[in-house]
């Protein structure tokens, strides 16, 4: 019996669901800002343990926000399940954050564009 629970315990190690990263720079090319959008996805396609990984929040802070307005806008976009895997998605939003921003709007609104 303890070989049969061992053999069960060492198969469900084994077994782990592959975890899967998404991750995207977008650059802002009159300032050199690069924004990194890099989730942590869980292993269900559902948004569920998604979360932003600290590069994200990093470029953000880079950008010019304070850490919980860059945090928050991170955790928003990644756990937005219309943007899971979806590149262009991702840089549409990011662009629209950005441009509707306190941060943007005291820098003289200059034509920044995400590539």
């Amino acid at each position: 019996m303890k070989k049969l629970l061992a053999g069960a315990a060492v198969a469900l190690g084994l077994a782990t669901p592959a975890v899967a990263q998404s991750n995207y720079a977008y650059t802002f090319p009159q300032t050199g800002h690069v924004v990194y959008v890099s989730c942590f996805r869980g292993p269900w396609k559902e948004v569920i343990w998604d979360r932003p990984n600290a590069k994200f929040v990093d470029s953000l802070r880079d950008l010019g926000y304070d850490y919980p307005n860059a945090h928050a806008i991170a955790e928003r976009v990644c756990r937005d399940d219309a943007l899971v895997f979806n590149k262009e998605g991702l840089k549409q939003e990011m662009i629209r954050i950005y441009y509707g921003s306190k941060a943007y709007r005291e820098k003289g609104a200059p034509n920044y564009i995400l590539r």
